[in-house]
This record gives structure tokens, sequence and C-alpha cells, in this order.
């Protein structure tokens, strides 16, 4: 099995690409090695000495480490822990996690357009670019102008995130959707 290593925007994170399905069209996030709970290869992950945060892609994982670590006493371990899950075809979640949809916050009905045109954009504009960087942009609510965002992956404490949010994504958004006013990153 060859896994391929990829730099993302943040420094403290690289991006694993096993060479096969990893979350299919989900995504999950774990901030905690408590959080991992769920994922036999988050936990696996976790069990590294210095993995900080791990994030599950539909094909890649992204680790971020520890200000501590440094990658190339990290990686090699990093490594052969994705090698052991995969070789072993453990699976990636041992139960579905909360639903996307139960982590935003409701939506007045006469905003629902508004939404729908904001996810389509998020969907086919942002979110694969950002999962090119080994991170995820989800929606997690809209009210009176302001678009609120979760920041997942290497985006989570990128120190370019805040630029991608407020002048990329935001000028898009506002762009196309006139009644966005700004976009404000919300954390879980």
């Amino acid at each position: 099995m060859f896994i391929e290593t990829e730099g993302t925007p943040n420094p403290a994170t690289l991006k694993f690409l096993p060479g096969r399905d990893v979350l299919g069209a989900r995504t999950a996030d774990f901030a905690t090695p408590e959080a991992a709970a769920a994922s036999p290869l988050a936990d696996a992950l976790f069990a590294v000495p210095g993995v900080a945060r791990v994030f599950l892609g539909a094909d890649f994982v992204s680790v971020t480490k520890s200000d501590a670590t440094d990658w190339s006493a990290l990686k090699p371990s990093i490594l052969a822990a994705l090698m052991e899950h995969f070789i072993a075809g453990r699976p990636a979640l041992l139960e579905a996690e909360a639903a996307d949809e139960d982590l935003v916050e409701p939506i007045a009905p006469e905003d629902e357009e508004i939404v729908a045109q904001i996810r389509e954009l998020l969907d086919t504009r942002v979110r694969p670019a950002v999962a090119g960087d080994g991170g995820d942009i989800v929606f997690r609510g809209y009210r009176e102008g302001i678009v609120k965002l979760h920041m997942q992956g290497s985006c989570s404490g990128c120190p370019s995130s805040r630029a991608t949010l407020k002048h990329g994504i935001e000028n898009m958004l506002r762009h196309y959707v006139p009644e966005v006013t700004s976009v404000e990153q919300v954390d879980m």
C-alpha cells in the first residue's frame, strides 16, 4: 500500500492520501482524543504522540500536529498507523455521527431560497477547493444576512483561514447572493 502525503496551507497540518475511500461523501473532524471514540482510524492516529487533531475526508486524512512536535519525527508513525488500519480493513467510523443537518440553526421559511443558493455555492465552488487543501467548510446557519460557517480539518486553526473566510468566501457569496452581508466562523 502506498500513501501519498501533501502539505496544506496550514503548516501544522499534513494531508495523507491512502489511495482509497475514507468516508465517501461525509467528513468527520476530531479535535480531541475523546471525540475520536467513534472512529477506530482517528483513535489510532491520536495514539501517536504529537497528534493534535484528525480530520477524515472523502479520500484523505488530515492530521494536525502539536506545536512541540516536528513532522520529520511524526510522519513515519502516522503513515504506519494509517497503513495498519487500512490493511486490517477496519472501518473509519463505528457508527453514524450526528448529521450535519442536526447542527444547523433553524432557517426561517422566507430565507429557504437564499440558503439553497448559499449551500449550492458552498458545495460546488468552496468545499472542493478546501478539500484539496485537506479541510472542509460546513454551513451552520443564516440569519439577517449573516452566513455562519464551521471550518474543519486543515482549515481549523490555519493562519490564512480568516482571510479565506472574509476575502474569499464572503466576497463570492455577496457577489452571487446579494442578501448576504457577512460571513462568520462558528466553532462547534
